[in-house]
């Protein structure tokens, strides 16, 4: 399931197993067909796009001399509680502030993050016009400054010094043909992946409840 659908799927308990759900279009219930021989499709019901806010709870206030990120991720992907996302957070901390590229930015958490810890110019991308706009508005929020672009999935992408990426195993290793980068932090797999970079040697790995982040220098 992590293969087929990498941006997340749902586990729900039953009685004597485990259900799992993507939500998909027509092409990702085919590809189900193919790799478990069988699955049941039903329609999802209006105002999915929401449902999370249900049960999502907020983020406390964080102790005396951190730094807080407030984000309202609407309807793009990524509240800032994903063990990726704290490890990208944990390796930009100890990099010195330089011209940063968000990949894959989402609801913008690394981007700000980033923008607060001094880095600049920030800048992020994303495929999802969501993405993009949760992004915007998540900055202004938090009074800081990051550029965002729509971009396509295979587009050349801006150069910066530092570019962090939490995105799918698949996207990660396209990154070195798109990217002027001198260091890369990537993430979005599992930590038994070896993930191997044309151009770069590894630096450094960190694990958390069983995904990897790692980062990479240029060669």
């Amino acid at each position: 399931m992590l293969e087929l659908f990498p941006a997340g799927f749902e586990e729900v308990e039953r009685e004597g197993g485990v259900e799992l759900a993507a939500y998909t279009d027509a092409q990702g219930e085919e590809r189900l067909w193919h790799v478990f021989g069988g699955a049941q499709a039903t329609d999802v019901a209006d105002g999915w796009e929401d449902r999370w806010r249900a049960f999502h709870k907020p983020w406390e206030q964080p102790d005396p001399g951190l730094l807080a990120v407030v984000v309202d991720p609407g309807r793009a992907f990524g509240t800032g509680a994903h063990p990726t996302t704290r490890l990208c957070l944990e390796l930009l901390q100890h990099i010195e502030p330089q011209p940063l590229l968000d990949v894959g930015c989402g609801s913008g958490v690394l981007a700000i993050a980033g923008a607060l810890l001094g880095f600049a110019p920030v800048t992020g991308v994303d495929t999802e016009q969501a993405a993009v706009d949760a992004t915007r508005a998540n900055a202004a929020a938090n009074g800081v400054e990051v550029r965002v672009d729509l971009v396509t999935p295979d587009a050349q992408l801006p150069p910066a010094a530092l570019t962090v990426a939490n995105i799918s195993l698949d996207a990660t290793r396209t990154l070195p043909a798109r990217v002027d980068t001198d260091r890369l932090v990537t993430s979005g797999y599992l930590a038994g992946v070896d993930v191997a970079l044309d151009g770069y040697d590894h630096v450094e790995r960190l694990v958390l409840e069983g995904w990897a982040a790692d980062l990479h220098r240029r060669a």
